[in-house]
């Protein structure tokens, strides 16, 4: 598809570059620009929007973009400009190669590779409920009058009101994608079914109470017509399942779908009919109060696949919540130094090259590398580690990391996508796009059941039709729709949900949270658990191991003492590990003079006349305090264990030394013992040192580790090991994890981790304890075990019903099933499955 457009606004060979450049960054769109002709020949290989091509020259700047239309008569017609609202300007842009497919939806299993949809149709090969791609919510500066002399006006650029001369002020505001709301309106459409299932039920099984006291106060025709009409609006509510089940016949992609609709609807079709036209069916057919009718067989089966599809539908929206949690972590602001002083720009105002001053508590707008200053950096969302890291000029910032106490000037380097931060987005969102469901049990099987079925409801259509006794029509079509009824997968549709529901309560009475059934069931096959150290292994807070006293002056109590006295005044994350001990043994403070921070070394003051300075060898350089051979190899041999050491000096006399250690919780090695035992090997990737990672490894007996991985380091060992065809769950707590957490066959969070790692995992551990990993899997044993008992009762029933239900009895016996008894007879299976999972409540975990 060709076409032509006029340009205006170009006034150079650089800005025909740009509006060249930027047309053929679009998705599907080659184009080339003349600036003599100020003419863009555009081709795709699909439809151009003119509007999508305006607003990407607008965000590069003020080109005006016209199409060009050629008449029947050989003239052109220059078309006038599109239109484009400040809501369309600045949509957030999506990254490379799904540019046009922002807010769509596509199949978590990918059935159809990369094809989207507008809405949620639902796919048309496996029926599950489609998935939104996730275009973010993004901020945009505006300014505005302080008099509002134009009311709620708003002006692109800074610069005066052109009404009373003041200065404009700016303000942040959010342009946001319309949300996925495909669970509320499902949760909207249960409530509703619920709500007209439980009266049609009520007033269809009146009849088997003693007494009928149903039938004495409503007239039984008068019964019949009130399930009519309490049904339609069920389903009315369900009706995507019937055109879901057309879509799987017309495209003969089979699948549960398939069976509900066609079940459902036989159900319906035969009542209303019985209930209109009575007189079509054989008085053997006829009760005390006349034909028995399936209404509420139809608003139950309906209703309780829905419950199914609730669950379904709030598991997918996890993946657009895990990364608004990840979007968070980017200011909206940055203070960008000029030649004539600072100003507040916008982040997405930030270029390359700006000089950016970052304030103590702000956080790093973009990567860069500090050019003038120093401070500690709380990089835990990048490395997962706790202590804050010193940096100073030359030292690299990442963006979303938190500045500490003092001012540094950076120089931005990377913006926009290229940031670390924007790439760990990315990741996981394309971690969740990547990763399909497994196939459940009952879909594979439903793909050879729903012909079969169908083959045989017909055939006894056509031989009861051909050999049946009068009137044989009715009789065809009874027998049919008994084979289809006794066939319905009300039970089948429960085998699983039912066994997930109760399961998912077991798990939350034993802190297990598991956010869908995809969870439970790979959980049962994993092969390997990729976990982190610090907050999952460890307790992810540096603690003080010992005290060393090194001068008979003092005790260890009174070093503690002194320590914890002088570290008052610091917002290190070491500083809470003196206080919090000091505080364990109930020591008074005494008031610190003369605090001062050195960055990179430690920290001085005085406490109690007694000059004191506590930090690492560096520190002991600059105050002249030597250390002796004796107490470097013991610092050496503890440093060898991966802990940290500070030492601590009276004046220029060492007196001490503290051995900091991020203590490894006591479930851990009980939980990776149990781990190893069930045949699933433990592998630790974590982003701190060799030295620590080796101490906790070797403490825990874990063969495999990784240690100083970064976030792109443990994506790429998950896939390692899922290509060697491994079934890989992964444990962690902190942001740096949520890539891995998604790529993983099953993510397991703890509880006491960020909300980006718990959004971005199926299975939450609420007490962060790792011993529910061995739980967890206990669980999905228990559950798949379950389910597999429950597909056979499913299936059982339809397997000696069906043939009944045809009619394989009345050539012997004379014997019809009628679709009253077929419908007892599924009711019967689904109470068994009903039974048999409820059985899951007393498994030992």
């Amino acid at each position: 598809m060709k076409k032509q457009y006029k340009v205006s606004g170009m006034s150079c060979n650089g800005c025909r570059t740009k509006v060249e450049n930027t047309l053929n960054e679009l998705h599907g769109i080659k184009a080339e620009v003349s600036l003599e002709q100020e003419q863009a020949n555009i081709e795709s290989h699909h439809e151009i929007d003119t509007l999508t091509l305006q607003k990407a020259l607008l965000q590069k700047g003020n080109y005006i973009l016209q199409e060009v239309v050629t008449k029947a008569d050989g003239s052109q017609e220059i078309l006038p400009p599109v239109e484009v609202s400040e809501e369309d300007l600045y949509q957030q842009e999506i990254p490379e190669g799904m540019a046009d497919k922002a807010g769509k939806y596509f199949c978590p299993m990918l059935c159809e590779g990369d094809k989207v949809y507008d809405t949620n149709v639902g796919c048309p090969v496996c029926g599950m409920n489609l998935e939104q791609i996730p275009a973010p919510k993004i901020e945009k500066t505006v300014y505005y009058c302080p008099m509002l002399c134009e009311g709620d006006k708003t002006y692109d650029e800074p610069g005066n009101c052109p009404k009373c001369g003041m200065n404009l002020i700016a303000k942040t505001i959010l342009i946001e994608e319309p949300e996925d709301t495909t669970y509320t309106d499902m949760l909207k459409k249960l409530r509703i079914s619920v709500a007209f299932t439980i009266p049609v039920f009520i007033l269809a099984m009146g009849t088997m109470i003693p007494g009928d006291p149903i039938g004495q106060v409503i007239p039984h025709h008068i019964n019949n017509y009130l399930q009519l009409i309490l049904t339609i609006p069920v389903v009315y509510a369900c009706w995507m399942f019937f055109t879901r089940a057309w879509t799987s016949f017309k495209t003969w992609n089979l699948n549960m779908f398939s069976l509900i609709g066609l079940g459902a609807m036989a159900g319906l079709l035969f009542s209303i009919i019985a209930l209109f036209f009575p007189n079509l069916f054989p008085d053997d057919f006829k009760g005390e109060h006349g034909i028995h009718l399936y209404f509420e067989s139809v608003a139950v089966i309906l209703t309780l696949v829905l419950v199914g599809q609730v669950m379904e539908a709030k598991a997918h929206s996890r993946t657009n919540s895990a990364i608004k949690e990840l979007l968070k972590l980017a200011p909206s602001e940055a203070t960008l130094i000029t030649d004539t002083g600072e100003e507040t720009i916008a982040l997405e105002q930030i270029v390359k090259g700006n000089k950016l001053r970052v304030k103590p508590g702000e956080k790093i707008p973009v990567d860069g590398q500090i050019i003038e200053g120093h401070s500690n950096i709380d990089e835990s969302m990048i490395s997962g580690e706790p202590i804050p890291v010193d940096k100073s000029k030359g030292d690299q910032v990442v963006a979303g990391t938190i500045n500490g106490n003092s001012t540094f000037v950076m120089i931005a380097e990377k913006v926009g996508d290229e940031t670390l931060l924007a790439q760990i987005i990315e990741m996981v969102n394309s971690a969740s796009r990547s990763r399909a469901p497994i196939q459940k049990l009952a879909d594979k099987v439903a793909k050879y059941f729903v012909p079969i079925v169908v083959l045989i409801a017909i055939t006894t259509f056509f031989l009861w039709k051909i050999w049946g006794p009068e009137p044989r029509l009715a009789y065809a079509f009874v027998n049919a729709l008994a084979v289809l009824i006794i066939a319905c997968p009300c039970a089948l549709g429960l085998a699983t949900p039912m066994s997930i529901m109760v399961g998912v309560g077991k798990g939350a009475q034993n802190g297990i949270l598991i956010k869908n059934a995809e969870a439970l069931e790979t959980a049962n096959k994993i092969d390997v658990l990729v976990t982190d150290k610090t907050g999952t292994l460890t307790e992810g807070k540096p603690s003080i191991e010992k005290i060393v006293s090194l001068s008979p002056s003092y005790t260890e109590e009174e070093l503690l003492f002194l320590t914890a006295s002088l570290n008052q005044n610091s917002e290190h994350a070491l500083a809470l590990s003196f206080i919090k001990k000091a505080k364990q043994q109930q020591l008074e403070l005494s008031a610190v003079k003369f605090f001062n921070n050195i960055t990179g070394k430690g920290i001085q003051g005085i406490v109690n006349k007694k000059r004191l300075s506590l930090g690492n060898i560096a520190l002991m350089d600059t105050v002249q305090a030597s250390v002796s051979i004796e107490i470097k190899k013991a610092v050496e041999k503890e440093q060898k264990l991966g802990k940290t050491i500070s030492y601590i000096a009276e004046g220029n006399e060492i007196i001490g030394y503290t051995v900091l250690f991020d203590k490894i919780k006591e479930s851990s090695k009980k939980a990776v013992q149990q781990l190893q035992q069930m045949g699933i090997e433990v592998v630790m990737i974590t982003g701190d040192n060799p030295n620590t990672a080796k101490a906790v490894a070797d403490e825990l007996h874990i063969t495999h580790f990784l240690a100083e991985a970064m976030p792109e380091d443990k994506l790429q060992e998950i896939k390692k090991l899922q290509e060697s065809g491994k079934i890989v769950a992964m444990a962690g707590d902190g942001i740096n994890d949520a890539p891995a957490l998604a790529q993983a066959n099953v993510g397991i969070s703890m509880g006491t981790g960020t909300d980006v790692a718990i959004e971005s995992t199926e299975i939450t551990l609420l007490k962060g304890d790792l011993i529910g990993i061995p739980k967890a899997v206990q669980l999905s044993h228990g559950v798949m075990t379950n389910i597999k008992q429950n597909l056979f009762f499913a299936f059982i029933y339809n397997s000696v019903g069906i043939p009944i239900a045809a009619g394989l009895l009345y050539p012997i016996f004379g014997i019809v099933l009628s679709p009253m008894i077929a419908a007892l007879a599924m009711s019967f299976s689904s109470v068994s499955v009903i039974t048999n999972s409820l059985r899951l409540k007393n498994l030992k975990l």
